[in-house]
């Protein structure tokens, strides 16, 4: 190919790199109503990144930047640029276009800038480029006999070095899997609120008598005595966060004075039947002032306790009808406990929940069959929820971690395990003349990265051992390591 020809395929794949770059500042920041807000300062800026995304825009996230790190790699390939280098740079473009995005969404009233979209662009942006090398064979065949013809494929030592390399990466990938049921993405900017939401459009009839909340799960022990006589959360010392007692007409103080107090949102009720406050769709209770220390504590230890007593007024209450909540609106919240029917409803803010809570489903059944006070106590630690109705026996546990969707399931697995098979590929790769040596690789990348994810998922948030994972887990690994290892003996053969 001579230096004419060469510069007009640099030039194809120049513009092919400008279009995907176009379509992804079309589809992300259109419909390009920018706006500079009146007051604008550093925290503000770094305050407008608290969001999380949807398992969907998760998905689109990835897809959206496989193709400018396949043009950017095909680009760089043209440059004739090291292997190394072209990694270096499509992960240093893809990162740097999508932080690019995320602060001009900042100064667009109809986009949310989520720090998370910058991991999954970057992680699209590397699939891009691992995309490239399997569909381009000149590319890939040259890659492969690179690898084995490397100084590195005639040492042990150096393979082993490799391997090692690629369980600790299996470590630190498990590490961010356990990282994704804590609580550390909680608003601070919320209020409180009894009966209904903050904007007023998910009402709830009943009564409530009591609120507490503490910074971390209390024990079986505690809750049998919390359950038996309220009053015991007011004994929890410094963990106690909140204490509102709702028996008067007005004005419900924090017992502990940590938190602000409850007002009447629209017209006060006058219902007083012995149930505590009573709540409705012209009345509810919201705190003055948004639960700030409430939040930032539970964020920081990722726990909590919530008790409260509710009787419901209407048994086929739907929205579903918030009781208490600690949210911004309808579609952003910390946590919520509500009737959807005769059941009772929770969401809870985490980053695999997304900043709605409702990316996984969590409900109790045919608590609201009856008009009569029912005490619910909730508890949080470790990815499990607990939840207690009127006794012990009556007993409800949830694993977010074994919750989450079939099809959002394989997303993560798959995003998990596909790099870590193109790793295990280019180890076999280097192993490949020694046979006995090569086997053990394979077996053991195969199974270690599998068993390590789910060991540590089971010890760390105390999840059933599931082997539908384990075989998802070895399935994308060795399905990707046999992919790129065919690829490879097919171009060789054509050569």
């Amino acid at each position: 190919m001579n230096k004419r020809q060469i510069f007009h395929q640099a030039s194809f794949n120049m513009l092919i790199f400008i279009t995907s770059i176009s379509l992804v500042l079309f589809a992300t920041l259109y419909p390009f109503n920018f706006s500079v807000p009146d007051s604008f300062s550093l925290a503000k800026l770094f305050a407008s990144f608290n969001n999380t995304s949807y398992f969907q825009d998760q998905v689109n996230n990835v897809l959206l930047f496989i193709p400018v790190g396949s043009s950017l790699t095909s680009l760089l390939q043209r440059l004739r640029m090291k292997i190394v280098v072209q990694i270096f740079i499509a992960t240093l473009v893809s990162a740097g276009l999508s932080l690019t995005v995320e602060f001009l969404q900042v100064f667009l009233p109809s986009r949310t800038p989520t720090p998370a979209d910058i991991m999954n662009n970057t992680i699209g942006g590397m699939l891009g480029f691992i995309c490239f090398y399997l569909w381009n064979h000149q590319s890939f065949a040259n890659t492969v006999a690179h690898i084995e013809n490397s100084k590195s494929s005639r040492s042990k030592k150096q393979i082993a070095a490799c391997f090692l390399g690629y369980i600790f990466l299996t470590f630190l990938i498990s590490l961010f899997w356990q990282s994704t049921t804590n609580l550390s993405n909680w608003d601070a900017n919320y209020p409180l609120t009894i009966g209904n939401e903050r904007t007023g459009d998910r009402p709830w009839q009943g009564y409530v008598s009591e609120v507490y909340m503490t910074d971390r799960a209390i024990s079986t022990n505690e809750i049998a005595q919390g359950l038996a006589d309220s009053s015991y959360f007011d004994k929890l010392g410094t963990s106690l966060l909140a204490s509102y007692r709702l028996n008067d007409k007005c004005c419900y103080k924090e017992q502990t004075g940590q938190l602000p107090e409850l007002l009447w949102q629209g017209q006060p009720s006058d219902i007083q039947e012995g149930k505590g406050a009573f709540l409705g769709s012209s009345h509810w209770l919201q705190t003055a002032t948004p639960v700030t220390s409430l939040s930032k504590r539970i964020s920081k230890t990722s726990e909590f306790t919530l008790s409260t007593t509710v009787a419901t007024a209407n048994k086929d209450q739907l929205g579903p009808a918030r009781i208490v909540s600690v949210s911004g609106n309808s579609q952003r919240r910390n946590l919520t406990l509500a009737q959807q029917g005769n059941n009772l409803d929770f969401r809870l803010r985490t980053p695999i929940t997304g900043e709605n809570g409702s990316e996984l489903k969590l409900n109790i059944p045919n608590v609201f069959v009856d008009t009569n006070p029912h005490h619910i106590v909730v508890t949080y630690a470790r990815a499990t929820i607990q939840v207690y109705v009127d006794n012990l026996q009556n007993y409800y546990s949830f694993n977010l971690l074994d919750l989450i969707p079939k099809k959002q399931k394989v997303f993560y697995y798959a995003l998990t395990f596909i790099p870590l098979g193109v790793g295990l590929a280019i180890i076999i790769l280097l192993a490949k003349a020694k046979l006995m040596f090569s086997k053990l690789l394979v077996y053991g990348g195969i199974l270690i990265p599998s068993l390590m994810l789910e060991g540590i998922l089971i010890s760390e948030s105390g999840k059933h051992l599931s082997l539908k994972n384990l075989l998802l887990g070895i399935l994308f690994t060795s399905g990707t390591m046999l992919i790129v290892r065919m690829r490879a003996a097919q171009l060789k053969m054509r050569n």
